[in-house]
């Protein structure tokens, strides 16, 4: 049995991750799709909410699971029986950071074989950084996420933006 593990921070997970993620099941006997904590990112979601936005994007996915860890993901791909780390990669730039990672990880254990997905042309400027920007300075994203996506999305804009006015406001006083 083929087991693939996909990490990310998903914050949020956006089409260009769940095309990824169609086209790694479609690969793989399994693929756990692992919500990480990235401690070099601003996370907008929880770990717990994220999961249940990539679950939800997913279901229709049987074999496709969901899973959180802390820590190195050789480790949880040790955990788990993945044979094999799954990537994408949208540009040059992606490519050169995903090779030293993936050499890295070679490194910590000989037995990792990482798979890189090229991204799809049509996803290929996406990222979760730039999706938020855009939207914190109110620019349409809806149709680069999931449905649910969006909408816990721009319910946590509001929650930002009133939670930085009452900030302003106090300020001022």
């Amino acid at each position: 049995m083929k087991v693939a593990i996909f990490p990310g921070s998903f914050d949020p997970l956006t089409l260009g991750h769940l095309d990824l993620i169609k086209r790694g099941s479609a690969l793989f006997d399994h693929l756990a799709v692992a919500v990480m904590t990235n401690t070099s990112k601003d996370a907008w979601f929880t770990v717990d909410e994220r999961v249940a936005q990539v679950k939800e994007a997913v279901a229709g996915l049987d074999n496709v699971s969901v899973i959180t860890a802390t820590g190195l993901t050789v480790d949880l791909m040790n955990k788990i029986g993945a044979d094999y780390l799954m990537r994408g990669v949208r540009n040059v730039d992606d490519f050169r950071y995903e090779k030293d990672i993936a050499a890295m990880n070679h490194y910590l254990d000989d037995q990792v074989e990482t798979i890189i997905f090229l991204a799809d042309p049509k996803y290929q400027y996406l990222s979760s950084s730039l999706l938020k920007e855009v939207a914190m300075s109110g620019g349409n994203i809806a149709a680069l996420l999931p449905a649910n996506i969006n909408e816990a999305l721009q319910a946590r804009l509001e929650k930002r933006q009133m939670k930085r006015v009452k900030k302003e406001n106090e300020e001022a006083r």
